[in-house]
């Protein structure tokens, strides 16, 4: 096998890397009150160095969900102490709904850190 090509080194050095995946308990906030208790799961991705990425699911009882669904500002404190910020990425939720999609855009932790 040859040497990497210039442009191809570019590609794999730049390339996204699963980091792991972040799960457990805690509750969900809008700007400071507590909506209700929820458990999550959230895959971590390295997008560029310096740079993390999440995205999984926040389960919820469904009036509690359907309560934080379509808000701005909301947060989850997770109970092993991290605040993360986190925005539901559906349009809309069936009203029976236990689970969402959501993605973390803030509070991650480093990339060290993450179980693998």
């Amino acid at each position: 096998m040859g040497r990497v090509r210039p442009h191809m080194e570019c590609l794999i050095r730049g390339s996204i890397r699963h980091l792991g995946t972040l799960r457990g308990s805690g509750t969900l906030e809008c700007a400071g009150e507590a909506l209700g208790r929820a458990e999550y799961e959230f895959d971590g991705y390295r997008v560029r160095p310096g740079e993390i990425s999440a995205s999984g699911e926040v389960r919820m009882a469904p009036p509690q969900l359907a309560g934080a669904f379509g808000r701005k500002d909301l947060s989850l404190r997770t109970d092993d102490g991290h605040l993360l910020s986190v925005r539901f990425s559906a349009k809309w939720l069936p009203e029976t709904a236990d689970v969402a999609h959501a993605d973390v855009y803030a509070g991650l932790p480093a990339e060290k850190n993450w179980r693998r």
